[in-house]
C-alpha cells in the first residue's frame, strides 16, 4: 500500500493526532492487558523524539454514545504514563473548549489523551461535524489504529477530509507491509490455515484466498460443515446445514484452481463441552451421541507436514476449543508447528493470538497482527476506510 507514513512527515513543532487503538481490557480500575498500548509505544516514542506534541485519541468498549464511567479511559491513561516514563494528563473530552484549550497547550515533548471518542454518537456515524471538531486540535493526523481500521468512523475517516496529511503511524505501516506480503508478493508455497466455528464467518476470506493460496488447511468446527459436505458422519459436532452447498462449492473451485485442501483425518470427541476430557477417533468414526472439539493427534501431524514445506503461511481462527484444556492440544500443536516453520508466518486474531502465546511461540511467529475484524476484511480484499483514508505517498 502506497501512503504516507509517520517517518515521512516534518514533525518537530507540530501536533499530532494520533488515532490509536487502546481499547484495553479493564480489571478493578486497572488496564489488565496492555498489549495494544505497548503496541503504539514505538510511534509514540518516534514523536516525541522529533519535537512532536502529541494529541492521543481512542475508543474504549462500547458506550453506546453516551458518557459512562466504565469506559472511561482514565486507566489507559495512567498506564500509558508508565509505560513512557512521563505524565500522559486525560482531557475532560475529545471535543470542547476545555479539551480544546489543553490540547493548544500541548508543546513539542508532550502527550495529551482525550477521553473516550465514542462517548459521542457522531464517532460511530462518521459525522463531518464532529470530525471537523477533532481535526481542530492538532496539526496533522496520524492512524496507528488498524485494529479499527475497517470502521468509517469520524476519527477514522472523515478527520482526514479536515486534517492534512494523514499519514500511517509504525504499527499501521507494519500491518500493511506483513499483509501486503501475503497478498502481493508471497513466497511459495503459500498456505492459510482457517479455524474457528463457523464457516459463514470466514465464506469471503475462503474464496479470496482460493484465488492465491497452495493450499488451505481446515479445522475448527467449521471443518465438520466440509466434512459432513463429503458425506461423512460428524455426530453431534458443530453443523451449518446452510452452508453445505458453500463448502461443496469451495471444495470444488479449490479443485478446478489446484488448490490442496487439508481436512481432519481425526478428531477429538465428547459428550459436550464440559466434559472432563476427550479421546480421538478417526473421522470416519464419531459417535452419533459425540461431538468433535478438536483436531486429532493425527492431524496436527499431518498439517505439520504441510507447514514444513511453506515459504508463507496465514494462520486464523483455533483447531478446537482451545480454552479448555481437554481440547486445546490440536490448537497448541499447530502454533509449534507454524513457529518451527522455515516460512514467513502471519497470524491474526483474538483467539489466535492468544494460542500463540499459551504455546509459548510468539517469539517465534513472523508477524502477530493486533487486528481480528481489521486482519480478516483486508484478506478478503476488501478496502478498509482507515487504509483508503490516508495521504497516497509520493511515488
Amino acid at each position: 500500500m502506497n501512503k504516507l507514513t509517520i517517518g515521512e512527515l516534518e514533525l518537530h513543532g507540530k501536533r499530532i493526532f494520533l488515532r490509536a487503538d487502546l481499547n484495553a481490557p479493564l480489571d478493578g480500575g486497572k488496564v489488565s492487558d496492555d498489549t495494544r498500548l505497548t503496541a503504539v509505544v514505538p510511534t509514540v516514542r518516534l514523536a516525541l523524539e522529533r519535537g512532536a506534541g502529541i494529541i492521543l485519541a481512542s475508543h474504549l468498549g462500547r458506550p453506546s454514545g453516551k458518557r459512562d464511567a466504565k469506559y472511561s479511559l482514565a486507566p489507559v491513561a495512567e498506564r500509558m504514563a508508565a509505560l513512557l516514563g512521563q505524565p500522559v494528563p486525560l482531557a475532560p473530552d475529545c471535543i470542547g473548549p476545555e479539551t480544546s484549550t489543553l490540547a493548544k497547550g500541548v508543546g513539542p515533548g508532550q502527550v495529551l489523551l482525550l477521553e473516550n471518542l465514542r462517548f459521542h454518537p457522531e464517532e460511530e456515524k462518521n459525522d463531518d461535524g464532529f470530525a471537523r471538531e477533532l481535526a481542530t486540535l492538532a496539526d496533522c493526523y496520524v492512524n496507528d489504529a488498524f485494529a479499527a481500521a475497517h470502521r468509517a468512523h469520524a476519527s477514522i475517516a472523515a478527520i482526514t477530509r479536515h486534517l492534512q496529511p494523514a499519514a500511517a503511524g509504525l504499527l499501521m505501516k507494519s500491518e500493511l507491509d506483513a499483509l501486503g506480503r501475503i497478498l502481493e508478493a508471497p513466497k511459495r508455497p503459500l498456505i492459510a490455515i482457517l479455524g474457528g466455528a463457523k464457516v459463514s464467518d470466514k465464506v469471503a476470506l475462503v474464496e479470496h484466498l482460493l484465488e492465491r493460496v497452495n493450499a488451505l488447511l481446515i479445522g475448527g468446527g467449521m471443518a465438520f460443515t466440509f466434512l459432513h459436505a463429503l458425506g461423512h458422519g460428524i455426530g453431534r459436532s458443530l453443523l451449518e446445514r446452510d452452508r453445505v452447498d458453500t463448502a461443496r462449492r469451495v471444495l470444488e473451485d479449490a479443485r478446478r484452481r489446484s488448490v490442496q485442501v487439508v481436512l481432519p483425518v481425526d478428531a477429538v470427541v465428547a459428550s459436550g463441552l464440559d466434559a472432563p476430557s476427550g479421546h480421538a477417533v478417526g473421522i470416519r468414526q464419531i459417535p452419533e451421541d459425540q461431538m468433535g472439539l478438536d483436531i486429532g493427534p493425527r492431524t496436527v501431524e499431518r498439517f505439520a507436514d504441510v507447514v514444513k514445506t511453506a515459504g508463507t503461511v496465514v494462520w486464523n481462527g483455533p483447531m478446537g476449543v482451545f480454552e479448555k484444556a481437554p481440547f486445546a492440544a490440536g490448537t497448541l500443536g499447530v502454533a509449534r508447528a507454524v513457529a518451527a516453520g522455515a516460512g514467513f508466518s502471519v497470524i491474526g486474531g483474538g483467539d489466535t493470538v492468544a494460542a500463540v502465546n499459551q504455546a509459548g511461540v510468539a517469539d517465534r511467529i513472523g508477524y502477530i497482527s493486533t487486528a481480528g475484524g481489521a486482519f480478516l476484511e483486508f484478506l478478503e480484499g476488501r478496502t478498509l476506510p482507515g487504509v483508503e483514508a490516508l495521504t497516497e505517498a509520493a511515488r
